[in-house]
């Protein structure tokens, strides 16, 4: 099963955080990550490595991030279609955070967060 193709799998994680730097000491060192650098337009998007697999990412705290905003760990799960996710998401009584967006070389995707309060993110991948 291909977690990057297989509709509710998840399959990245991402560290938001004001301290990448420290954040990729503490975390190769707690789980023995590899951890490789590469540029973005806003700056150093970091990949996490775990088994020779990519599994996730870490990158700074962007800045149109509300202030007071922790540093946090988002959760992405593969979808076929993220514009109909955004769209059940509503009916659903959700709440769209961050409305569907594409990311270039990878896909599209949207956050939002649940009837309850919990954040999550949908990703639709590209495939070649």
């Amino acid at each position: 099963m291909d977690r990057f193709k297989t509709h509710g799998d998840f399959s990245w994680v991402e560290l938001v955080t004001a301290d990448v730097e420290g954040a990729k000491i503490f975390y190769r060192e707690v789980f023995g990550w590899e951890l490789t650098e590469s540029p973005m337009p806003e700056g150093t998007y970091t990949v996490i490595k775990a088994g020779g697999q990519s599994v996730g990412g870490m990158m700074a705290m962007p800045p149109d991030v509300p202030p007071g905003t922790p540093p946090h760990w988002m959760a992405y799960v593969t979808v076929r279609d993220v514009d109909a996710v955004a769209e059940k998401v509503q009916k659903l009584g959700g709440r769209i955070l961050v409305p569907p967006t594409d990311i270039p070389d990878v896909g599209r995707f949207c956050t939002f967060q649940d009837p309850q309060g919990a954040i999550i993110s949908a990703i639709q991948y590209s495939h070649d």
